[in-house]
Parts: C-alpha cells; structure tokens; sequence
C-alpha cells in the first residue's frame, strides 16, 4: 500500500514569536505541517538547506528586510511558492503593492484563523484540484505564448513581466480568447473559486479591474499598441483575436 502524502508544509516569516506560536498551534491543529522564521534571513538560510514550504504567510512590518522585501528577494531567486501576506497593514495601497509583486493574497491580522485557513485551502487546492482538465504545457495566440508550468508570458518575443495571479487571468482570457469572460471567472482564477474579498457581493470587481489595469500596462510597456484586452461593460473582459491568431 503506497503511503499516504505528507500534509502541506506552511511556512511563517514574522518577528512577533507569540503570533507565530498562535498561528503555528492552530495550523497544526488543523492537520498541517508548520515551520516559522523570525526573519528573511532565517528563511532564506532554510531555503539555501532544502526546506521548501508549499506556501507562506509573510508578515509586512519586520525589522531588517520588510516583507515586500523578502518577496522581492525570492522572485528575484525564482522561488515560486505562493505567499500570503498576513499583515496588520489594512490600506489598499499595501495589498496592492502585494500583489503587484507576485504575492497571492492578502490578509489583515485581524481575520479569524477559520478566515485565514480557509484561503490557504484555496491558494493550495489550486494546484492539486481535479476538476477540470489539465492545462497544455504552452498556450500560443498571435504575439502571445504562455508558458504554464513555469508561469511565464512572452509578448512578441518579451518576457511579461506578470505576477503569478496576473498569469493566471492572462490564462484564462487566451483559454476562452474571441470569448466574454466573466468578472467572477477571471477572479476565480486567480484567487480560488468560491473567495470573496471587497466590499459587498460584487466587491471583487474593483480588484479585478486594478489588475487588468496593471496587466494592460506592463504589455504596453512592451508594444504602445497592445489593444487585446477588451471591455465587456457590466460583464467582464475578452482576449480579442484576429483571423491570424486563430490559424
């Protein structure tokens, strides 16, 4: 009989220990894997000896290297796990810069544990879920390639420079492209199907909104002329095609 998977690994940076020992008793509690650092340095050491976490809530305000420092670090060195930002820092402008670069969520300290818990199981099953079929290793639609496995976009040739939630609402425009795609679909594809954040039931517009905003800037920094995210008022967006990106 095959032996049964280890359970997630979850790792913390934060310089409070008492909230690293709360946070790592009730991850642990609920059945997962947990080891914490005070610090970017710690973690980097750990990551330099092989400890590889399958997520990682990062605090923001630390002493030394901040923690859109610590993140800024691991993109740099190509460590792709996803992070969750669990910060006392609740103004739009933080969660913006988080994710902006490359973080996955973003969460106030002041949210339950059930709260919390509940992203983490959505950021991970991401990855593991079955429900739908796998995607190809490249997607390729006129200037556009993705490249999935690794997350990477290239446009005309140059690398895009895009955050992992970024990749994945590219994705999931080419996956439909000449296609409507829905404000909730493009949510849910970066963040989980089933998660909600912003204010009131359709909150999560707004953020999708300052993403297709931020992800039409960085290809317009690499073509003045890119025109192939469109609008859809009252809907969502479409990844417009020619008859020559179709083949």
């Amino acid at each position: 009989m095959a032996a049964e998977p280890s359970p997630p690994l979850i790792g913390i940076i934060d310089d409070d220990p008492l909230f690293r020992e709360t946070v790592a008793g009730n991850l642990s509690d609920a059945g997962y894997r947990v080891q914490d650092w005070p610090g970017g340095e710690a973690f980097f050491q750990a990551i330099r000896d092989g400890i590889r976490p399958d997520l990682l809530l990062l605090d923001w305000k630390m002493p030394g290297q901040n923690g859109i420092e610590v993140l800024r670090q691991m993109r740099a060195e190509a460590l792709t796990l996803p992070v969750i930002f669990l910060t006392v820092l609740s103004d739009q402008i933080f969660e913006e810069a988080a994710l902006t670069g490359g973080a996955v969520d973003f969460v106030e300290k002041s949210r339950s544990f059930t709260i919390l818990e509940r992203r983490i199981r959505l950021c991970l099953d991401r990855g593991t879920t079955g429900d739908s079929p796998p995607a190809p290793e490249q997607t390729r639609i006129g200037p556009l390639l993705l490249d999935h496995p690794i997350r990477r976009a290239r446009w005309r040739g140059q690398p895009v420079d895009l955050t992992v939630t970024e990749f994945a609402m590219v994705a999931a425009l080419a996956a439909k492209a000449g296609r409507d795609v829905s404000y909730r679909d493009l949510y849910d594809s970066g963040r989980g199907k089933g998660f909600h954040a912003g204010a009131g039931e359709t909150g999560y517009r707004t953020n999708v909104r300052a993403a297709i905003k931020r992800i039409r800037e960085k290809f317009r920094a690499l073509d003045p002329d890119f025109e192939q995210i469109g609008n859809y008022p009252g809907f969502g967006y479409v990844w417009q095609v020619s008859a020559d990106d179709r083949g």
